[in-house]
C-alpha cells in the first residue's frame, strides 16, 4: 500500500451535509471534516424541493478549501440519500429543482399505481424491494399523473449523487447502488426493467449508462478546475446511496453479521451474494438494495431516532443537553408504554408526542405524562422492534448471524445499544459513527488499488477505530417485554 493518498467524499443527508478529507497511510484511515453545511427542505406551491445548486455550491466550496492547502487529491466521490432525483433538459440544463421524498404528492400515488397499474406482487418479485410511497417508480408516477412539466420535457433523469457527478464532470451515469433504491431496478439482471419503466411512460434511454460502485465517472470539467484551482481530478461512482456506503463500512470479520445503521432512520440488514426474494420477504416488506462488489443489502426500514428528534423539536419543557434527557428516561420504569415505530400514524404527524400519546391510549396502556416517559418509551420500542427484525432475519439468512454491527451516529447511544444488545440476545459492536464517508472513501481507494477488496476495506477500518462491545443481559424480562409487545402491536 502506497502512504498518504488522500480522497475528498461529498456525504449529504436529508438534514445536513458535510465534505471530508480522507487519509490513507500505513493501513489506516483518518478522516478530517473540511465543511459541513444544512441541506434545506423548500416549500413552495404546496410541494417540496431540495436545493440542488446549493448543493452544488458547497461541494466546490469544500474542494477550494482542500486545493488552498495544496493537497493532492486522488478522487472524489459522492454518496447522499435515495430515492430523489434530477430532471435534465434535452439542453443540457435543469429543468427545476428536485422534489423531495417527503412531497406530499406520493401520499396516495403508491395505492393508485399498484391497484390501476401493475400489481403489488408482480412489482415485489421483480425489484425485491420494500413498499415505500416515496420510492422513485411512485413519485415519477404521481408526476405524470400531475402532467408535471419537468417530467414531461426531461432528456435524462439522474438520481441525485449521479446529478451531482454530472455537474462536476459533465458525464451522466446511472450508479448502482442509488438506482436500487428505485424500485425501478431488477437486482437479479442489476438492470432497471423495461416493463416498469415502459408503466410510468419512461424509456431506458432516459437514464445514464448503469456504473458499479468503484467505476471511473470522469474528472473535473474545465469549469469547474478554474473554480476551485484543481487539476483533473477524477470522479468515482462510489456507493452512491449512503447506506450503501455505510454498509461497506461495517468493520466484520466474516459474512456471520447484520448490521444495524442507526441514524433518523434504523436500517437493519444482512449482506447476501444474491437477492432473497419470496413470499416470506415479500410479507414482511423486506428490500434488496444494492452493495458493492455485486452484493445485495437485505434489509427493513425502521423509522429511527425520527420519533425523538421530532419529540425534542415540540417541547418546551425538555433538557436540551441530550445526555441529560437521556439520564432522565432511564430512571422511568422500563416497557410501561410500548409502540410500534413504524405504524403509520408515526410517518409525518402535525405533533409527534400527541401521537405516541394516542397510540398508548389506543392500546391501553399507560400514557406517557412527560419528555422522560416519552423518551423511554421510545428507546424500549426500538429496541423490541429491532429484535422483531433481527428475528426474521435469522429466519431468512442462509447463514448463522453471530453478531450485530451498529454503524452511523446512533451507534452513540450507549443506553439504547445496550437495550438492542438485550432486547435481540446477540452481542453488539458499536462503531464507526462516520461509517457512510469510511465507506465513500474506502471504494475510492479500491478504485486506484490502494485496497484490495471489501474484506480490506473492513480490516483497516477496524484497525483505524475503537470498536465497544455490548452483551446481553437481563434476558427474562426483555423476552417478557417482547411477548407484551408483540400483544400490543397485533392490535392495531
Amino acid at each position: 500500500m502506497q502512504n498518504n493518498k488522500y480522497f475528498f467524499a461529498v456525504d449529504l443527508g436529508a438534514t445536513s451535509g458535510r465534505t471530508i478529507l480522507g487519509t490513507l497511510a500505513e493501513g489506516k484511515i483518518e478522516l478530517e471534516e473540511v465543511t459541513r453545511f444544512p441541506n434545506n427542505l423548500i416549500e413552495q406551491g404546496g410541494h417540496f424541493y431540495w436545493d440542488i445548486y446549493a448543493l452544488y455550491f458547497e461541494i466546490i466550496k469544500g474542494l477550494k478549501a482542500v486545493a488552498q492547502r495544496n493537497v493532492e487529491i486522488t478522487s472524489i466521490g459522492i454518496d447522499t440519500w435515495g430515492v430523489d432525483f434530477v430532471f435534465i433538459g434535452d439542453d443540457g440544463a435543469i429543468l427545476r429543482n428536485p422534489r423531495a421524498y417527503r412531497d406530499p404528492i406520493t401520499f396516495d400515488a403508491m395505492d393508485d399505481y399498484l391497484k390501476h397499474v401493475i400489481s403489488k406482487k408482480e412489482v415485489y418479485d421483480v425489484t425485491g424491494i420494500q413498499f415505500l410511497n416515496f420510492n422513485s417508480i411512485f413519485q415519477l408516477y404521481a408526476m405524470k399523473r400531475e402532467g408535471n412539466a419537468a417530467f414531461r420535457n426531461a432528456a435524462k433523469i439522474l438520481f441525485v449523487p449521479d446529478a451531482l457527478s454530472w455537474m462536476l464532470t459533465g458525464n451522466e451515469v446511472c450508479e448502482y447502488t442509488i438506482a436500487s433504491t428505485s424500485q425501478l431496478l431488477d437486482p437479479r439482471t442489476k438492470q432497471l426493467d423495461e416493463r416498469l419503466l415502459n408503466s410510468i411512460g419512461l424509456t431506458r434511454s432516459k437514464f445514464g449508462k448503469m456504473v458499479q460502485p468503484g467505476e471511473l465517472i470522469g474528472c473535473l470539467s474545465e469549469e469547474v478546475r478554474r473554480m476551485t484551482g484543481l487539476g483533473p481530478v477524477p470522479v468515482i461512482a462510489v456507493a452512491g446511496h449512503d447506506t450503501g456506503s455505510a454498509v461497506a463500512a461495517v468493520p466484520a470479520k466474516d459474512e456471520k453479521f447484520a448490521y444495524l445503521s442507526s441514524g433518523t432512520w434504523s436500517l437493519m440488514g444482512i449482506e447476501t451474494k444474491d437477492a432473497i426474494i419470496s413470499d416470506m420477504s415479500y410479507e414482511r416488506n423486506f428490500t434488496n438494495e444494492g452493495g458493492i462488489e455485486g452484493t445485495t443489502r437485505f434489509l427493513k426500514n425502521i423509522c429511527g431516532m425520527w420519533l425523538l428528534e421530532r419529540c425534542r423539536k415540540e417541547w418546551t419543557d425538555a433538557p436540551t443537553d441530550y445526555g441529560t434527557l437521556i439520564a432522565d428516561a432511564i430512571k422511568v420504569p422500563a416497557f410501561q408504554s410500548i409502540i410500534n415505530p413504524d405504524d403509520p400514524m408515526f410517518a409525518n404527524p402535525s405533533n409527534m408526542q400527541e401521537a405516541i400519546r394516542d397510540y398508548c391510549r389506543q392500546t391501553g396502556q399507560h400514557v406517557p405524562a412527560n419528555y422522560a416517559e416519552t423518551t423511554r418509551c421510545i428507546f424500549d420500542s426500538l429496541a423490541l422492534r429491532y429484535k422483531q427484525v433481527f428475528n426474521y432475519l435469522k429466519e431468512m439468512a442462509s447463514f448463522p448471524i453471530e453478531t450485530l454491527h451498529i454503524i452511523g451516529g446512533g451507534s452513540r447511544n450507549a443506553y439504547l445499544n445496550q437495550f438492542t444488545a438485550n432486547s435481540t440476545g446477540a452481542e453488539v459492536l458499536a462503531g464507526p459513527t462516520e461509517g457512510t464517508a469510511l465507506g465513500n472513501i474506502m471504494v475510492q481507494a479500491k478504485s486506484v488499488g490502494a485496497v484490495k477488496d471489501i474484506w480490506d476495506m473492513r480490516r483497516i477500518i477496524a484497525n483505524s477505530i475503537e470498536l465497544v462491545k455490548y452483551e446481553p443481559t437481563d434476558k427474562a424480562a426483555w423476552d417478557a417485554a417482547f411477548d407484551k409487545y408483540l400483544q400490543i402491536t397485533n392490535k392495531k
